[in-house]
């Protein structure tokens, strides 16, 4: 017989339910949330809804195009990231007994996909027993609480932190596709000739980014006054590229992320000119990932290929 007083262990949430949460909680958004996880909008909503069910409380408030914490939800925050940062940390411990290492690098989705991305098959096939985890963010994450071993950021030295290892600088400069060099009715000789073509300009309300905007660099041109043929808004760096390569206006170049680009002849430079906005990539390494093998294998051949950038 069952003494009346003896506990009923509470069920705990399923780890995917925690994760799903964590996630959506980290970015305020069940769209950004299940793009990082893989999963739709409803599915994640459908997972947020079952822990609410499951704990009687509700985590979130839904607001018009927006979402917020409840009381309850910043409370479970913490708690659940620790417990994925635990589990994850050591499921990696596990697969290196195995022989398998795994290598997460966190940076924006830009550098990603325009130099990193298209540069990682030279370290798998240097360390091939190493699986390199990417999570591309606009966001800064916390390299101890998210359980990542190394970040490659982007700005000023003085935000870069004691730390951090410089990789190389940034210029900034107009790019196109060669065929708008080719057409005589819209000449693209000079600054001042932008006037004739459409910028693609990235989209920044709240005017956190000023080095990606054509103000700043119309500006160091003394062409405030300038006004272009049209304007196309991109909410990434890294869809802006591809659209210049297409043809379809004039970039601010970044080197390096177009360094390829313009070495495969799918972008051109048509100005001598460039801007340097004092800003530069870092490399900055966890402090419980420092001593790891693989991590030092990787940032060495990071800052290998950063000599090539010079």
């Amino acid at each position: 017989m069952r003494k009346e007083n003896a506990r009923i262990p509470s069920r705990l949430p399923s780890l995917d339910l925690l994760k799903g949460f964590e996630t959506a909680a980290r970015l305020l958004s069940f769209t950004k949330a299940g793009e990082e996880l893989h999963l739709t909008q409803s599915a994640v909503s459908r997972q947020i809804q079952e822990l609410e069910d499951q704990l009687g409380v509700a985590l979130f408030q839904r607001r018009h195009r927006a979402l917020a914490l409840t009381e309850a939800g910043q409370q479970l925050y913490p708690a659940a990231a620790q417990v994925i940062a635990t589990v994850r940390a050591a499921a990696d411990r596990l697969r290196a007994q195995t022989g398998r290492r795994r290598l997460s690098v966190t940076t924006t989705q830009s550098f990603a996909s325009l130099w990193l991305i298209p540069r990682l098959a030279g370290v798998t096939r240097a360390h091939p027993e190493v699986d390199v985890r990417i999570s591309a963010e606009s966001r800064v994450l916390d390299l101890e609480r998210d359980g990542l071993d190394l970040a490659i950021r982007h700005g000023p030295a003085s935000l870069a932190g004691p730390n951090a290892l410089r990789l190389f600088g940034e210029r900034v400069f107009p790019v196109c596709s060669p065929k708008l060099l080719s057409d005589r009715r819209r000449p693209l000789k000079e600054p001042q000739d932008l006037r004739h073509h459409v910028l693609l300009q990235f989209d920044d309300p709240d005017g956190r980014h000023p080095w990606l905007h054509w103000r700043t660099w119309l500006e160091i041109e003394r062409l405030t006054d300038l006004r272009p043929a049209g304007s196309l808004l991109f909410s990434g760096y890294g869809e802006i590229i591809p659209a210049a390569i297409a043809g379809h206006g004039v970039a601010l170049g970044r080197s390096p992320l177009v360094r390829d680009a313009l070495a495969a002849g799918e972008l051109v430079a048509p100005f001598k000119r460039s801007a340097d906005p004092a800003r530069a990539y870092f490399a900055v390494i966890s402090e419980t990932a420092r001593e790891r093998p693989e991590v030092t294998a990787f940032v060495a051949w990071l800052r290998e290929e950063a000599k090539k950038e010079q």
